[in-house]
């Protein structure tokens, strides 16, 4: 029986490599001039106003301790598709338990199926590998075939739940080089050639990925500025897969999401024990008392502005959690999907130039080495109250790519706040700038 599996296994991923060769070649004699008809649909408004650069913003919610009960409205549960869902042909068996996220769900069926819903980003039926699709799936189902071994993975915060899990020999193409990783599994699978270079996101390598036999591609949200290639993918019969986790109201929503991707491992319980973790090591170490301490995070973009994070994005919230309050309590507007806001110097030193602790976000233009550096990108930054008291940090480049940190990071941050002189191996993703 397992060897006839096998073989079942080996003939279908031939057939999706010869038929989406086929595309390929349609694909590229369109190209030279020959008319190709297609079918495309248009993108979805409230999708592309949420696109951004580099990390979403979530929706506006209410700061304070650490929950223990994910508190929902029966409206938000049915948009986020909490409700199970009915498949024809499966039985449902039960749903995935969730602490803090709030955009995606899970359902289970019997016989090893699940369901999982991302809000505003589709469903897919995660097949087991002796099982076939239902024939009556509802049209914007897309089925998700285990084994799942051959995933390209553009979205780069994904890949430390797929290292955590132990699931990165699932990851055959990367759209991110060997040194954009800052995952050491990945640097090391790519430069033992276990993974593969398959283009970024806007460029993807078609010939490579098909050749590979692609079963998924995990994107980020920069997808939308490029539909076509969403579509594309899509015709060679490649799912793909929309990663939203940086909507998230709350920080541990975004580390919840190890538990999405562990569905497609079938690591679940690995999962459910990493993430208790987590908030075990949160709870024993924070008290939820306010440390009366305020604090920015920013970084100097190469034009001169200063970005800085919404009132109510995650990194402010982790700031509230550690202890601290987050200096600008009243900033950005919730209808706009940014996470941060870009302001001039002079309006910054305005709102932070009092704050207790200055921290400078390293993850977008890269590290820097010590204090004068830092000076070096405006002279006002050396009358701010935390220059002179030295109480500044940089974060670690690595801290946008480690997901499954974010608790280090809070931790990191609490210890700030309550230690005048940390010693290094205290921290995990902070450095102070002398």
């Amino acid at each position: 029986m397992e060897i006839k599996m096998k073989i079942k296994r080996k003939l279908k991923r031939v057939s999706f490599i010869c038929c989406a060769q086929l595309i390929l070649l349609a694909f590229c004699v369109s190209a030279q001039g020959v008319e190709i008809q297609t079918v495309q649909e248009p993108l979805a408004e409230t999708e592309m106003s949420q696109v951004q650069a580099a990390q979403e913003s979530p929706a506006e919610t209410e700061t304070g301790q650490i929950q223990t009960v994910q508190e929902s409205q029966a409206d938000s549960d049915a948009e986020a598709g909490t409700a199970p869902a009915e498949i024809p042909g499966l039985t449902y068996s039960g749903s995935m338990e969730l602490l803090y996220a709030e955009n995606f769900s899970v359902d289970y069926y019997e016989g090893g199926y699940a369901l999982i819903t991302i809000k505003d980003g589709g469903r897919y039926l995660v097949v087991p590998e002796d099982g076939e699709a239902p024939e009556e799936l509802p049209e914007d189902v897309a089925v998700l075939q285990k084994p799942l071994d051959h995933i390209y993975l553009v979205a780069t915060s994904v890949m430390d739940f797929f290292a955590a899990l132990d699931g990165t020999d699932q990851i055959r193409l990367s759209g991110t080089e060997e040194d954009g990783w800052y995952i050491q599994e990945a640097k090391d699978a790519m430069e033992a050639g276990d993974m593969l270079y398959a283009g970024k996101y806007s460029a993807p390598d078609y010939e490579l990925i098909v050749s590979e036999g692609c079963d998924l591609a995990i994107e980020s949200t920069m997808i939308y500025h490029t539909p076509e290639v969403k579509e594309k993918l899509e015709e060679f019969g490649i799912p793909v897969l929309v990663e939203r986790s940086s909507y998230e109201p709350h920080p541990l929503g975004r580390t919840e999401w190890m538990k999405l991707y562990s569905v497609l491992l079938g690591r679940e319980e690995e999962a459910e024990k990493l993430f208790a973790d987590q908030i075990t090591r949160l709870d024993e170490a924070l008290t939820g008392d306010e440390l009366g301490k305020t604090v920015a995070f920013f970084y100097v973009s190469s034009n001169g502005y200063v970005n800085v994070r919404k009132t109510n994005d995650y990194v402010s919230q982790m700031i509230d959690l550690a202890g601290g309050t987050y200096i600008f309590q009243n900033l950005g507007d919730s209808e706009n999907a940014l996470s941060t806001v870009n302001m001039q110097m002079e309006e910054f030193y305005a709102g932070a130039k009092d704050a207790d602790v200055i921290i400078y976000n390293s993850t977008i233009d890269g590290e820097i080495a010590d204090l004068q550096e830092l000076l070096e990108k405006s002279a006002l930054l050396a009358d701010f109250k935390a220059v002179q008291e030295g109480n500044v940090w940089c974060t670690t480049q690595n801290l946008f790519q480690k997901t499954t940190g974010l608790a280090d990071m809070i931790m990191d941050i609490h210890t700030i706040l309550t230690e005048d002189d940390p010693a290094p191996d205290e921290l995990t993703y902070l450095y102070p700038l002398e």
